[in-house]
């Protein structure tokens, strides 16, 4: 049980979960990957899956596009009795570029922060 504990996953997002003009993803996808990483703290500081209880901040910052390879990072913050104060960042690491040929990709120096947000998660007392 560590504050500044740091989990982070990546993931490709496949174009099947484009739902917008320019291969635009929904930010509930983010917020998936959030709780994702959410999960893998909890288990790392109490063994234990926990719940989410809410986000007191979420920040949509740069455009998520089918193609890119995103970096998902919760870290501890706080840590209470029973509830973890955790701040997330997603970035955009890779990029696809179907403009240039339909498998151009590139890597982002530096990557793009998409989304931040603080939230909390709970675990059995």
């Amino acid at each position: 049980m560590t504050v500044g504990l740091s989990v982070t996953h990546r993931r490709y997002v496949p174009y099947s979960h484009a739902h917008y003009a320019g291969d635009l993803v929904h930010g509930a996808y983010v917020l998936g990957l959030f709780g994702d990483v959410a999960t893998e703290v909890c288990i790392r500081t109490d063994g234990d899956e926990g719940l989410f209880a809410g986000y007191s901040e979420v920040s949509f910052l740069a455009p998520v596009r089918a193609g890119d390879v995103l970096e998902a990072t919760a870290t501890v913050t706080r840590m209470g009795n029973r509830s973890r104060t955790l701040r997330f960042e997603c970035v955009v690491v890779c990029r696809g570029g179907p403009d240039r040929s339909g498998s151009a990709a590139e890597v982002l120096d530096p990557p793009v922060v998409a989304v931040t947000a603080t939230g909390t998660v709970v675990v059995p007392g």
